[in-house]
C-alpha cells in the first residue's frame, strides 16, 4: 500500500465522524418512516428522491464554482458544518414535511462538499495510486458507518424504538466531522490555472459515454431503504436490521481499498462491469429470499456492490479529466447520477406500491444488467 497524503487521511477521518453521524440515522428513517409517520412507499421515494436531486444539483454548482475559485477548502467548510445544522430537525419530526425538510439541508451538506472534495483528492494523487487514494477514503467513510450502525444496535438493544432520542446524539459525531476539516484540512499546495471556460462538448468522448452509462446504471440502483424496507416485511426483529446494515457497511468497508486498487491494475470499467452484474443478481436475491440467514449473505454482496460503483468512477473520472475541470466534471457526474436516482426512488415506490417489492427489484435487475451490457458495447476496443 503506498503512502496515503495527509491531507487525504485527514478528509478520511472527518468522512468517518460524519459517516458515524449518518448511519446511526439512515438503517432506522425507513422504519421511522413507515412505524412513526405511516408514509407509503411512494412518499418514502419522493423524499429520498427529491433531497438526493438537489444534492446533485448543488454538486455541479459546487464543482464549477469551486473550480473558478481554485478553492475547495471552503465547500468543504460549509459541507461538513451544515448537517451539524440539521440534526435538530429530524429529532423534532412529526408529520413527513419536517422529514423531508431534514433529507433537504442534510443532502445540502453533502452537494456542497462532495465534488470539490472528490477533485482535491484527484489533485493529490497520481494515476497510478488513485484508485488506492479513492478506495482509501471510501473505505474511511464506510468504517464509521460501521461505527455508526454498531452505536444504534447498541442504543435500540436497550432503549428500543427511542428514535429520536437516537438522532439528537449524531449531533456530536457530525460536529466534531466540522471541526476536523476546520483545524486540519488546508487548500492543496498543488497550484493549478484555470481558464474557467467550461463547455460540455469540450470534455472527452469516453466521459459523455460514462455518463450515458451511470445515468442508465444509476436507474435501477434506488436507495438502500427499499432494502431495508424488503427486510421489515419479512418479520425481522428491530434490533436485527442495524445488524444487517452493519453487514452491508463492514463488506463495503472492506471492498474499497481492494477494489479501488484492483481497478488500478485491471482498469476502471472491468471493475465497474462486475459491480453492475453482481447489483443485478444481487436484486434478484431479493425478489427470491425467504430464509432470513440467506439476507446476511445478500447485505454482504450488497456492501461489495457499493463500494465498487461508489470508488472506481471517481478514479476514472479522475483520469479522464484535466485538474482545472475535475471539479466541474465531478459535479456532472454527481448531477446526472443524482437525479436519475430521483427517478429510480419513484419508479421503485409506484412499482412496489402497485406490483409489491417484486416489481421495484425485478426492474432493478434488468435495467442493471442492460447497463453492464452497454458498457461492454460503448467501450469495447
Amino acid at each position: 500500500m503506498s503512502k496515503i497524503n495527509k491531507k487525504v487521511v485527514w478528509l478520511g477521518i472527518a468522512s468517518f465522524f460524519s459517516d458515524v453521524a449518518s448511519e446511526m440515522i439512515f438503517p432506522i428513517l425507513p422504519l421511522f418512516f413507515a412505524n412513526v409517520l405511516n408514509l407509503n412507499k411512494s412518499v418514502i421515494g419522493l423524499i429520498e428522491g427529491t433531497a438526493e436531486s438537489f444534492s446533485s444539483l448543488l454538486k455541479v454548482f459546487a464543482g464549477w464554482l469551486s473550480d473558478k475559485l481554485k478553492k475547495r477548502r471552503i465547500f468543504l467548510l460549509f459541507g461538513y458544518g451544515v448537517p451539524v445544522l440539521t440534526k435538530p430537525i429530524l429529532a423534532l419530526s412529526t408529520i413527513w414535511q419536517y422529514v423531508f425538510l431534514f433529507r433537504f439541508f442534510d443532502r445540502t451538506g453533502k452537494g456542497l462538499r462532495t465534488s470539490p472534495r472528490d477533485a482535491l483528492i484527484s489533485e493529490l494523487s497520481d494515476v497510478k495510486i488513485r484508485g488506492e487514494y479513492f478506495g482509501f477514503h471510501r473505505t474511511m467513510d464506510t468504517l464509521g458507518a460501521v461505527l455508526g450502525v454498531l452505536v444504534t444496535v447498541f442504543l435500540i438493544y436497550f432503549v428500543g424504538n427511542q428514535y429520536r432520542f437516537i438522532f439528537w446524539l449524531t449531533l456530536i459525531p457530525a460536529f466534531i466531522s466540522f471541526l476536523i476539516i476546520l483545524l486540519f484540512v488546508k487548500e492543496s499546495k498543488n497550484k493549478f490555472v484555470s481558464n474557467f471556460k467550461f463547455s460540455f462538448s469540450n470534455l472527452d468522448g469516453k466521459f459523455k459515454k460514462f455518463i450515458f452509462v451511470s445515468f442508465l446504471f444509476s436507474l435501477a440502483n434506488f436507495s438502500y431503504a427499499f432494502f431495508i424496507l424488503r427486510v421489515n416485511e419479512l418479520g425481522i426483529a428491530l434490533f436485527l436490521i442495524p445488524l444487517l446494515y452493519l453487514v452491508y457497511n463492514i463488506f463495503y468497508a472492506s471492498a474499497s481499498l481492494p477494489f479501488g486498487k484492483l481497478s488500478d491494475k485491471i482498469g476502471r470499467l472491468p471493475t465497474l462491469f462486475l459491480g453492475y452484474v453482481l447489483f443485478a443478481l444481487l436484486c434478484l436475491g431479493f425478489v427470491f429470499v425467504k430464509n432470513s440467514l440467506f439476507l446476511w449473505l445478500l447485505f454482504a454482496i450488497y456492501g461489495i456492490v457499493v463500494a465498487i460503483v461508489q470508488t472506481v468512477p471517481s478514479a476514472y473520472i479522475g483520469d479522464l479529466i484535466e485538474q482545472d475541470k475535475r471539479g466541474t466534471a465531478y459535479g456532472i457526474y454527481f448531477a446526472v447520477v443524482g437525479f436519475t436516482i430521483l427517478l429510480s426512488n419513484i419508479i421503485a415506490g409506484i412499482l412496489w406500491d402497485k406490483f409489491t417489492f417484486a416489481g421495484a427489484f425485478y426492474f432493478g435487475a434488468v435495467v442493471s444488467f442492460l447497463s453492464a451490457i452497454i458498457l461492454v458495447l460503448l467501450f469495447r476496443k
